[in-house]
């Protein structure tokens, strides 16, 4: 989850009750309808302009559903509603579609060896599921992940509710950095120095693929800006200057009580909705800001056009929580779980890529790469009984954990006061300690790993299994 400040918990206040009606394994991910006519997505390479010296070659994307090769489709989505889409690849390499944060069928989760086949060139790949839940998620490759989200295969999904309060206007950004050199090409995708740390941080900030995109909303008007963290590093610290920014939502979830926008964390793999009460002054600009670091950095910025609606954020109705089961803490199995950093056991090469290298662990044990005989699962759970992770980082550094298949609500952390917030990514802060619980509601094997790419595939990836 974000990092959220005292003052905003002050503001927000504690809420206790329940994060989920719960409802029947059986029909939990069933279709209630036929499938849809599967929207194609076809992988390729190809070129874009993301900075002032001309064109950079070898991006990576999926192409648009028009047939332009630009950012990736913004995917739109119904909860309860069908969903179909086919992979066609045309890189020169394997890939794969995992959708971030969707609690799907393990056979829809897009790992290799793990939930389903290599998508290799020339072939392709049927996903059909229903989306349970409502919200904003991200989809990518788990295959080359370094190079490949790295070189552009990061796209936004959104889950639409038709029960949703009304909104003036709607703007997704997708975050993002690039590693580029002076002449707009791609240079060394990480540093292992780097990578033993924080990670190897990109040379260009883009938001939907520009530096310091503008986008137009009506004047005193409610805008639905939904932000996704699709970059392989970067941890951003977030603040909105000229405009009343309320969080609505994190990690497609709605917060338990809506607070400001207030120098809020979030990092890689993690998503949050903004309820932005636009300027009422004709021309007036809000500017989201990354404070994080030395400088501030101008991410987007949202301008005033027309007549004052005169919206107020107060009037804004609650979005419905998702249907997640609550975990029964009076019966819950505790799970440790430990991140740590290692010097053992360098990964094996494969065919989905290796950096070489092993630098983190969980419970001491290091990812081996992508192989069809991995290390035992972390743990082995029984379909429908609860548990909670006792997440321990013991490294100075910040991990962005996330668990694929399912969601857990927080329940305390060592450090600081925190919100019992459902998500799938909870960002854990040096010396932290987190309680996290779910159901395990979905069966198969699910990976766990922090979604900093190069710690992902050094070492800090892991596996439950559901039975």
């Amino acid at each position: 989850m974000p990092l959220l400040t005292r003052r905003n918990l002050l503001k927000a206040s504690a809420v206790a009750g329940a994060y989920g009606v719960g409802i029947s394994v059986a029909g939990k991910f069933g279709l209630a309808e036929a499938a849809p006519e599967p929207q194609v997505l076809k992988a390729l390479k190809t070129q874009a302009t993301l900075t002032d010296a001309g064109a950079t070659r070898n991006i990576m994307t999926w192409a648009n559903p028009g047939g332009g090769a630009g950012m990736p489709p913004v995917l739109r989505m119904t909860k309860g509603k069908p969903y179909a889409a086919r992979l066609t690849n045309t890189l020169d390499e394997p890939t794969t579609i995992h959708w971030h944060g969707l609690r799907i069928p393990n056979k829809m989760d897009g790992v290799p060896f793990m939930t389903q086949p290599y998508v290799y060139t020339g072939d392709s790949f049927d996903y059909a599921f229903t989306p349970p839940d409502a919200g904003t998620f991200w989809y990518h490759p788990h295959c080359n992940t370094l190079a490949q989200m790295g070189q552009g295969m990061t796209g936004v999904i959104v889950v639409e509710d038709p029960a949703d309060p009304t909104f003036d206007s709607e703007v997704v950004l997708n975050l993002r950095d690039w590693r580029l050199g002076g002449d707009g090409q791609f240079i060394a995708s990480f540093r292992p120095r780097d990578a033993a740390k924080t990670g190897t941080y990109g040379t260009v900030r883009t938001a939907n693929w520009h530096q310091e995109p503008q986008y137009d909303a009506p004047a005193g008007g409610l805008i639905r800006l939904r932000i996704a963290v699709t970059d392989v590093t970067r941890i951003f610290s977030l603040k909105m200057e000229g405009a009343e920014a309320t969080v609505i939502a994190i990690d497609g979830n709605p917060v338990p009580k809506r607070f400001p926008l207030d120098l809020l964390l979030i990092g890689p793999g993690q998503r949050l909705d903004l309820a932005v009460r636009m300027p009422d002054a004709e021309g007036a600009v809000a500017t989201l800001e990354d404070i994080r670091g030395t400088t501030p950095k101008t991410i987007a910025k949202l301008r005033s056009v027309g007549t004052s609606l005169k919206r107020d954020v107060g009037d804004l109705a609650a979005l419905a929580e998702n249907p997640v089961a609550k975990a029964d803490l009076s019966l819950a199995q505790k799970i440790s779980v430990v991140l740590s950093a290692t010097a053992e056991n360098a990964p094996v090469d494969s065919i989905c890529g290796t950096l070489g290298y092993s630098f983190w662990a969980i419970n001491k044990v290091p990812w081996p790469g992508d192989t069809n005989d991995p290390t035992a699962p972390l743990a082995e759970l029984k379909l429908g009984k609860s548990y909670v992770l006792q997440l321990e980082n013991v490294t100075p550094h910040t991990h962005p954990i996330h668990l694929h298949g399912m969601s857990f609500t927080v329940l305390s952390s060592s450090t600081r006061d925190v919100m019992p917030l459902v998500t799938d990514t909870y960002l854990v802060q040096p010396d932290e300690k987190v309680q996290l619980a779910f159901v395990a509601d979905n069966l198969g094997d699910w990976l766990l790993h922090c979604h900093i790419i190069e710690h992902q595939k050094t070492g800090m990836t892991s596996y439950v299994r559901v039975v």
